[in-house]
């Protein structure tokens, strides 16, 4: 059973994601485990995206990744918070984070 992501959850990258520079932009490649299953899927992070994936340092509670977000994008807690699960969710599902504390 999938458990859910929360505020208070702790996530580190990892070790299997690429990351890629192109012209700017930062492309995530899904671990090889992942690409064999038919998720072949690139990901090219926007500035939040970025901003998030930058911050998943095994360290920081998403609600402080969250915190440091809104003041930095100078937008809502609420809608940063809902983009920090958002984004969570969809590279947990793709192997590219690992969870380091759940509530």
């Amino acid at each position: 059973m999938k458990r859910r992501v929360t505020l208070n959850d702790i996530y580190a990258v990892s070790g299997d994601a690429m990351v890629r520079k192109v012209k700017g932009k930062t492309i995530l490649i899904p671990p090889a485990s992942i690409m064999k299953d038919g998720q072949n899927e690139l990901y090219t992070l926007n500035p939040t995206g970025e901003a998030v994936w930058q911050r998943l340092d095994g360290k920081r509670r998403l609600k402080d990744v969250a915190a440091q977000l809104a003041d930095k994008f100078n937008s809502p807690p609420g809608e940063i918070e809902k983009d920090v699960v958002g984004i969570v969710k969809k590279l947990l599902k793709n192997g590219m984070l690992v969870e380091i504390s759940g509530h």
